[in-house]
């Protein structure tokens, strides 16, 4: 390149970015400013959404497996030998025989 070409190359460059092209795309950055903020925001906010997510499953899953420790606890305490020895220290013990069915004898007659 010749020392012309480069002296006017930048004579076009120096007249492209003056002060007055500035000034007039001066809307053209703050749009571009904004655009940069919104940006960076979403950024950070998808941030904190996925470490939330996170912790919200973490939770989930520690109370999945308390209640499932707790269902096979109320099954085991349910069964009906584990009923007998939960209820023995106060005196009851298993029918051994058929229960008894009462029968009001006089709302019978009045039917």
């Amino acid at each position: 390149m010749t020392t012309e070409n480069k002296k006017a190359k930048r004579k076009f460059w120096k007249y492209r970015f003056n002060y007055e092209w500035i000034v007039r795309n001066i809307p053209y950055f703050l749009f571009l400013g904004i655009l940069a903020i919104l940006y960076i925001y979403n950024g950070h906010y998808s941030d904190n959404t996925i470490k939330d997510i996170s912790k919200v499953s973490r939770e989930i899953k520690e109370l999945q497996y308390e209640y499932k420790t707790l269902k096979s606890e109320v099954m085991l305490q349910s069964k009906q030998s584990e009923l007998l020895k939960a209820v023995e220290p106060l005196g009851l013990k298993p029918l051994t025989e058929p229960p008894y069915v009462l029968k009001d004898s006089v709302a019978g007659e009045n039917r």
